[in-house]
């Protein structure tokens, strides 16, 4: 089912497609919007810093728990400490929407932190720039053109 909308889910997301996507045959159960995301850290307090520094407010847990909750607009970036023997390779990227990409870059350098390179714009249409965090999980900070 596809109809025409100028939809903007809780978490922020805009529906630059204008379209409203239908799940197979499951009676119209709809997806409404990514409630949280969760990235899995080896050293809570190092990872809780470098989002802190990104602009990210801290709503549960902290530097020596073993669950942290950040705001992100109507959403959730959670994470969850894993024992050390834990690995992960690169899975993909976590793209946020900002008000300004530049400025959450020159904020992000302001801290001190390193991102893989300065804004640019996509041919897809969004203003750009991605940055590593300290366990490998990949970010983008974002803002349609």
């Amino acid at each position: 089912m596809h109809r025409a909308s100028s939809n903007q889910s809780s978490c922020g997301i805009i529906d630059r497609h204008d379209t409203t996507m239908q799940l197979g045959n499951s009676g119209g159960i709809m997806l409404e919007s990514i409630s949280a995301i969760t990235l899995a850290t080896h050293d809570m307090a190092r990872a809780v810093a470098f989002y802190e520094a990104l602009g990210f407010v801290l709503k549960f847990g902290g530097p020596a728990a073993d669950f942290t909750s950040f705001q992100a607009g109507g959403c959730y970036l959670n994470l969850t400490k894993a024992s050390a023997g834990t690995q992960w390779s690169w899975w993909g990227r976590v793209i946020f929407y900002v008000a300004d990409v530049d400025t959450q870059y020159a904020n992000a350098c302001s801290a001190g932190l390193v991102p893989a390179f300065a804004p640019r714009n996509g041919a897809w249409g969004e203003r750009y720039f991605h940055i590593v965090d300290p366990d490998g999980h990949e970010l983008s900070f974002a803002r349609p053109l």
